[in-house]
């Protein structure tokens, strides 16, 4: 939760939360989003304020999975009530979410009602950097450590939930013994399992690509897999590889210290002619992508191969 949903939802008092986190569906959206319409339209009775807190949205318009036309209708005919509601000053509604495209219709209605607040995820790697460091510190109560990548490995197929991360750590305690205190990458496809909503996080494919790890690249490659795949493959790791060069020139405006020294320890597996080829690659598929060319998906992998396997010297 953003520090500024914090500030709204306060001590709790009169809050009503409608968690869309394990809605994967159609059906389940669409009862998601009746659930926020009829929390958000019933006023408060005995608390003085009302807070409707519709978190982890991840349908919102400008998500990365495809969402029915059924979804989309209702998510507009919910912002077209909201947006022309009356709403008192002790009654909030919360939206928050991984993304949401502020030029979409949605966004534009939702802007014409100023009570209205939304709250995207926070930026990736803080994200990413919050769970590593919940994963290391469960693991320590557990008398356990991780190898060097292990933890990003972990985080990776487990996601950030507390509770996620504390059953696995106490997985691999168990499936270790008390023979081995070190977790290793190998432990962790053994045995973990994907944690509560997790879904792929596009970190782990990129940061796999600058460590040019070709067996792990293609293994997050595989979980990004379907609609949209090739599209949204080639935007990411073409950006990716021009905030490499980017950081090579020194242009590093916006980027947080956290990204800036792991981009820096990327930039250690790839000469500048390597970059400027691997980016030009994935920029001409990205358009091959757009306009509809049917062996995109498998040019995404062939080019991921071609790029990130190491030169014979």
């Amino acid at each position: 939760m953003s520090s500024a949903a914090r500030k709204i939802v306060g001590d709790g008092v009169g809050l009503e939360v409608v968690d869309s986190i394990n809605s994967t569906n159609a059906d389940l959206q669409l009862s998601d989003i009746r659930k926020a319409d009829d929390s958000f339209s019933t006023p408060p009775f005995l608390d003085p304020t009302k807070v409707t807190w519709w978190k982890n949205v991840h349908f919102l318009p400008g998500g990365r999975k495809a969402v029915s036309e059924d979804v989309k209708k209702a998510l507009s005919s919910f912002a077209a009530r909201i947006a022309a509601a009356s709403i008192p000053d002790n009654q909030r509604l919360i939206v928050s979410g991984p993304h949401l495209l502020k030029t979409s219709e949605f966004a534009k209605t939702l802007a014409k009602c100023a009570e209205f607040e939304v709250f995207a995820a926070g930026k990736p790697w803080e994200a990413a950097r919050a769970a590593l460091g919940r994963a290391v510190d469960m693991a320590a109560a557990e008398g356990l450590s991780f190898a060097p990548g292990a933890d990003e490995r972990f985080v990776a197929t487990v996601g950030g939930d507390c509770g996620s991360i504390a059953n696995e750590i106490v997985k691999l305690r168990e499936y270790l013994g008390g023979e081995r205190k070190t977790i290793e990458s190998g432990d962790i496809d053994a045995i973990t399992s994907p944690g509560t909503g997790i879904e792929p996080e596009v970190w782990s494919l990129t940061d796999a690509i600058g460590r040019r790890n070709l067996a792990t690249a293609l293994a997050e490659l595989r979980r990004f897999e379907g609609s949209g795949f090739a599209v949204f493959v080639t935007t990411v790791v073409e950006k990716f590889f021009r905030q490499l060069l980017d950081v090579s020139a020194g242009r590093t405006e916006g980027l947080n210290q956290y990204a800036l020294r792991k981009n820096q320890e990327f930039l250690r597996n790839w000469t500048l002619p390597e970059l400027r080829a691997a980016r030009y690659r994935f920029m001409m598929l990205r358009e091959q992508a757009v306009s509809g060319t049917q062996s995109a998906d498998a040019l995404v992998v062939t080019t991921l191969v071609r790029t990130t396997r190491r030169a014979r010297r």
